[in-house]
């Protein structure tokens, strides 16, 4: 019997090298129901156009990927972070998807992401507990537009190995402390295994998630080693690594989540593979580890 994809969505970053066309293409050709999107994407065809290309694939957006980037101190920084995050909330209502999934960014001493402290970095510039106060006060700026947009404000912590440079959010209980103050149609959160499957928490946390209702995306991709030069391009197929996913997605569905399951990837072999392969793959691993259990 054939396995039921329409839950299994490509998150296009999975396919990197691919054109919107083409990874919207791939995925449907693998019967899958649905593709995450990307901005850079969205911006080259123009949200309008981007719209039509899924939907005239018969396809769903799952989600769009990604705002935030709200830890800056001055002014100026401040002023244009909640410019951009205002235009991904207006291209996430066009595209027609709800969730609008938050990188909320690093401390303010990164010069680059991967990359060292800025030469002139101070004490204030490392300071984790007032730069997570600082994403605090920026999405409560933003969750007005969001809410009169239909969109959702996704909050996705990412693992701690990311926390100077890329999100100073490390777990799923400090994402939901951040949406707390917040209705759950206008804030969420993502259940990331790449980047929670080491938590010990995660299972309260899923289930807390679940009785708040804000699980806006189950995003799944595997923890493989060795890491690659660049820690960020770590990632495997579902099923060559080492997290567990029978027991996170049933974590995930018994806390009553039923939207769909992204399979998001950032691999230079994977990137460098046929997109067609690539989804069949996705769609393949979906059905054998994560389907069963939802």
């Amino acid at each position: 019997m054939t396995a039921d994809l329409s839950r299994c969505s490509l998150n296009t970053a999975t396919v990197k090298h691919a054109s919107l066309a083409e990874a919207v293409e791939a995925a449907a050709g693998a019967g899958l129901g649905a593709v995450g999107l990307w901005r850079h994407q969205v911006q080259e065809a123009g949200a309008e156009k981007a719209a039509r290309i899924v939907s005239d694939a018969g396809l769903r957006v799952s989600s769009l990927c990604r705002g935030g980037f709200l830890t800056a101190t001055d002014e100026a920084g401040i002023a244009a972070a909640l410019e951009d995050n205002r235009r991904a909330i207006e291209e996430a209502a066009t595209i027609g998807t709800r969730e609008l999934v938050f990188v909320v960014g690093g401390l303010p001493a990164m010069s680059a992401p991967g990359q060292g402290p800025r030469p002139d970095a101070g004490t204030a510039d490392r300071d984790l507990v007032a730069t997570r106060a600082r994403v605090a006060d920026r999405i409560a700026d933003l969750a007005p537009y969001a809410a009169e947009h239909g969109v959702r404000i996704v909050l996705e912590p990412l693992h701690p190995m990311f926390a100077a440079d890329r999100a100073v959010i490390s777990t799923l209980g400090q994402a939901l402390d951040l949406a707390a103050p917040f209705p759950a149609e206008t804030v969420g959160v993502v259940v990331d295994t790449y980047h929670v499957w080491w938590d010990p928490a995660l299972a309260e946390s899923i289930a807390r998630a679940g009785h708040e209702r804000r699980i806006a995306s189950y995003q799944v991709c595997d923890w493989i080693l060795p890491l690659a030069a660049e820690p960020l391009n770590s990632r495997g197929h579902v099923g060559d690594g080492y997290i567990d996913f029978p027991t996170i997605s049933r974590w995930v569905a018994e806390a009553g989540y039923d939207g769909d399951v992204e399979t998001e990837i950032f691999n230079e072999e994977v990137w460098a593979a046929e997109p067609a392969r690539t989804a069949a793959t996705v769609g393949e691993r979906y059905a054998s580890h994560v389907l069963p259990h939802l």
